[in-house]
């Protein structure tokens, strides 16, 4: 019994197309798990400028010498909340106004009647807590971002990736700056 022509190339084409999706499935997995991750930092940093208004409104009332501080938390906040940035733009964003609001906590420890505020305490245990979500979250965000990264550039799935147009993705990194050691009392001087 001999086997057709036909029926090789049948299976040549099918197994073809199996792995050619089975490869684009993969980029289309990994790009939405991305975008995934991307909206889960979007909810808790929904959250984060939520509490950001009540945070800085009762702040205000002790600490007039950090207005600059304060101000700056809420034009960066207004900025990506207003506006229509990119992706990328808005990761910097977001890691200029956690070192600002890391800032303003160091700061409150020169504000003994802001310490002991009830109010003031409940906002920034709110705020501790979700800075340590986003905190998680983007961990998960830059594995995907990883994951999807490696998707785009290695071979063959890279061939899918630039046919698409997918470009790579930017992680959430920390900066230069954000890596020396803070020096508590350059902050009060």
């Amino acid at each position: 019994m001999s086997i057709s022509p036909a029926l090789v190339i049948f299976t040549f084409w099918l197994i073809t197309a199996f792995i050619f999706a089975n490869l684009y499935n993969k980029l289309i997995k990994s790009k939405n798990q991305v975008d995934y991750a991307f909206s889960t930092i979007d909810v808790l940093l929904q959250k984060r400028w939520d509490l950001i208004p009540n945070l800085v409104a009762v702040a205000e009332k002790y600490m007039q010498f950090e207005q600059k501080t304060l101000t700056e938390i809420v034009r960066l906040r207004t900025k990506v909340i207003s506006e229509r940035v990119s992706d990328s733009t808005r990761v910097t964003i977001e890691d200029q106004i956690s070192r600002n609001l890391d800032h303003l906590i160091v700061a409150v420890e020169a504000y003994p009647e802001l310490k002991t505020n009830e109010h003031f305490i409940q906002l920034q245990y709110s705020l501790t807590e979700i800075e340590e979500q986003i905190s998680a979250a983007r961990r998960f965000y830059n594995s995907a971002v990883t994951e999807y990264n490696n998707t785009v550039e290695m071979f063959p799935t890279n061939l899918f990736a630039s046919w698409m147009n997918y470009q790579l993705k930017v992680q959430f990194q920390i900066s230069s700056q954000d890596k020396q050691s803070v020096n508590v009392r350059n902050l009060f001087s």
